[in-house]
């Protein structure tokens, strides 16, 4: 669904990513990890036209979408759930759902409010609160839920259980089993291996901006080595 090809992306002068190369599976959970720095989320920036990479392509679903803008490549069924959630502080969780609200890939049974607020029940009591008014673990849901009510073929999560309590961060890994049981499609970015490895068909390990080692996650847990080397564990 998803192919990164010797990608390089800069911030001005400084180069970030060094031919970097990622393929995401339809129906798959996909991951990219690494140590903090190592260009994951700039990788994010670069596949949304965030960060416009300078040389290389990027597909989705044969198409490219390298040099397009951000709103064209969220049109073309690619929804975000963003490091620090970010959700709108000023607006309420219902407004926050459906500032994002459409259908543009036509997707049958499309996320509604309605079927939002059944996945994430916590949100259902919030529904006039403002974003500023919630908890951490409540943003997160919201982050998570307003980036599927664009009802993307792709769904990037970046960082989607940091700085939760253990409880919120077990009730978010629940509902990305949820989303996988359904096929969708997702990227994932996290520190959590053992979960990563639990929900995960196929890593990729990020290192100085370029994949040094990608495979399943039976070969990432019958080798510690790599963990050590390029995870820090």
């Amino acid at each position: 669904m998803l192919e990164l090809a010797g990608v390089e992306t800069f911030y001005g002068s400084i180069q970030a990513l060094f031919g970097m190369t990622l393929r995401a599976e339809e129906g798959k959970v996909t991951t990219l990890i690494g140590r903090n720095g190592m260009g994951k989320t700039t990788t994010v920036g670069s596949i949304l036209g965030i960060v416009p990479c300078r040389s290389g392509q990027i597909t989705f679903l044969g198409d490219r979408i390298d040099g397009k803008p951000a709103y064209q490549v969220a049109q073309h069924g690619i929804g975000l759930v963003p490091e620090g959630r970010q959700v709108f502080p000023n607006l309420s969780v219902r407004e926050n759902l459906m500032a994002t609200a459409t259908n543009f890939a036509g997707l049958d049974d499309p996320w509604t409010l309605d079927r939002m607020l059944d996945f994430f029940p916590a949100l259902k009591e919030r529904l006039g609160n403002m974003g500023s008014q919630l908890s951490g673990g409540e943003q997160q849901m919201l982050s998570i839920g307003r980036a599927l009510m664009l009802n993307p073929l792709l769904l990037i999560l970046d960082e989607a259980t940091e700085g939760l309590a253990p409880l919120i961060r077990r009730e978010i890994w629940k509902r990305l089993d949820l989303l996988k049981q359904s096929g969708l499609t997702i990227l994932l970015i996290d520190k959590n291996i053992e979960e990563l490895n639990r929900i995960a068909d196929h890593h990729h390990i990020i290192e100085k901006g370029r994949v040094v080692w990608s495979g399943s996650p039976a070969e990432l847990q019958a080798n510690p080595g790599l963990k050590m080397q390029y995870l820090g564990i």
